[in-house]
């Protein structure tokens, strides 16, 4: 038997997600899950590995917006394309198109899934063509290193004494990783 589950969120501990659960039990949700205070671009959220793992073949998962799933797009394609494969319905009680229990809302998804899909790649691409054209003109991106030339200087001798790259990283004030990379 299919069962339709709410999942809420609110990002910040004092803000209070009774009103998304009241709108989700008004819509028939049978169980709704809430995480408070949890940030929509961490996917291992209590309640919704909680949802993830109560939720069926078959079952509809509602949330008022979309946004209550994932903070940015490509987690929420991430989301969507995992409850898709898991057979999971998901209806947005805001946002009309967004309901998998109907042909027609499973078609409008679709070609919603496709577009964000394609702004995605078209931002990853453009990023990576920034980067490629910065690099051609002699920039070079990133933050600076944390490895003065005077660090380099003492984390070499150090290391000619034996000292392990943790214990330079100690005794310099920066991570070990940051001491390997300096002196490769």
């Amino acid at each position: 038997m299919a069962h339709e589950v709410g999942y809420a969120r609110v990002s910040k501990r004092e803000q209070n997600p009774d009103a998304q659960a009241a709108e989700l039990r008004a819509a028939g949700c049978e169980r709704v899950f809430i995480d408070h205070g949890e940030s929509s671009r961490v996917t291992d959220r209590p309640q919704w590995v909680a949802c993830l793992d109560y939720l069926r073949p078959g079952d509809t998962l509602k949330v008022r917006r979309l946004d209550r799933l994932a903070g940015s797009e490509r987690i929420l394609i991430e989301t969507l394309q995992e409850l898709d494969a898991r057979q999971v319905n998901i209806v947005s009680l805001t946002e009309p198109m967004i309901d998998t229990t109907s042909p027609m809302g499973r078609a409008l998804f679709g070609i919603v899934a496709v577009f964000a899909q394609l702004r995605v790649d078209t931002i990853r691409d453009n990023t990576q063509r920034g980067l490629e054209y910065a690099r051609a003109q002699g920039r070079v991106g990133g933050r600076p290193s944390v490895m003065t030339p005077e660090r380099i200087t003492a984390a070499r001798q150090l290391r000619a004494e034996n000292h392990s790259w943790e214990s330079i990283g100690r005794v310099l004030g920066v991570g070990a990783s940051s001491v390997r990379r300096a002196l490769s």
